[in-house]
């Protein structure tokens, strides 16, 4: 997958795709000192797992399973409000992407009008009061038409939402793109 538009110093310079995987985040987890930045992203999640251990629903090529490795190497007070500046951050790909407003349910979970639309997923590394790591986990609900189970009572789509596809390498780009300038800010705060 290759994201065309991308105007990163690091995030996503460094891409690795499945066509299927248990879970993007078990996946980033288990590489050998990626590099900062390393997205690892696949069009079908089989076991995705959410905070809590819940499962997390990947269809088929339909929506965005990703996670991607930050290696700030700073005190963890720096880091501390990371999720929800990534909540912030998604927000603002959704709004820019489909024009709809949506909401943060704290500390992890992006919702439309009472159904869920994408979740995160932080996991932290410190060594000591220095966070060495963060793996930043996301599923989102694109293009997905229907939801098996009840699942259709709790979670929707931008689909859903707007009667629209959307393209998930724009999604992504936008994402990308500006949560970099959001990190390196918390970075040089202080």
């Amino acid at each position: 997958m290759e994201l065309k538009g991308l105007k990163t110093d690091f995030l996503g310079k460094n891409i690795i795709f499945f066509p299927t995987l248990d879970s993007t985040q078990k996946k980033i987890k288990s590489l050998k000192q990626p590099e900062n930045g390393t997205v690892v992203i696949t069009d079908k999640q089989i076991a995705g797992v959410g905070t809590h251990e819940r499962k997390w629903y990947t269809g088929n090529g339909d929506n965005i399973a990703v996670s991607f490795v930050l290696r700030p190497n700073c005190k963890l007070e720096k880091m501390e409000t990371i999720t929800i500046q990534t909540a912030e951050c998604l927000i603002k790909t959704l709004k820019y992407i489909s024009n709809q407003q949506f909401e943060i349910k704290l500390p992890n979970d992006i919702f439309y009008q009472g159904k869920k639309v994408a979740g995160i997923l932080t996991q932290t590394v410190c060594k000591g009061e220095i966070v060495r790591k963060i793996y930043i986990g996301i599923g989102m609900n694109v293009n997905q038409d229907k939801f098996p189970g009840n699942l259709s009572e709790i979670a929707t789509s931008l689909k859903i939402i707007t009667g629209k596809e959307f393209s998930r390498e724009r999604i992504l780009v936008k994402f990308f793109n500006e949560f970099e300038k959001i990190y390196e800010k918390m970075l040089n705060e202080f």
